[in-house]
């Protein structure tokens, strides 16, 4: 069982299941949590070197991710995949992974 199966199996036992609108905000509010853990670990960006993230909050950002994923019938796998693919085109193409819109 992957990692997005196995979310989807914890979130069917816990019937916690729900729209992809609440998954999505759930999912900013737990990437808010690692944002919020970084900017006080550095004091606002003054000591970038303090970065200091709870490990638990990157789960739970993670499991948000997969479980936005199921919400919305999209294989996070393959997504992955896709986006490799994506980024290693760019960085042959042009030498950066960015897309260059900013």
């Amino acid at each position: 069982m992957d990692e997005q199966e196995t979310v989807a199996a914890f979130v069917a036992a816990h019937d916690i299941d729900s729209d992809p609108e609440y998954w999505i905000l759930d999912l900013v509010a737990e990437v808010g949590e690692i944002a919020s853990d970084a900017t006080k670990s550095t004091e606002w960006g003054e000591s970038p070197e303090s970065i200091e993230v709870k490990p638990d909050e990157i789960g739970d950002a993670y499991f948000s991710l997969l479980a936005t994923a199921e919400s919305l019938g999209v294989d996070a796998n393959e997504a992955l995949a896709e986006s490799l693919a994506k980024y290693e085109s760019r960085i042959e193409e042009s030498g950066s992974a960015s897309s260059g819109e900013r």
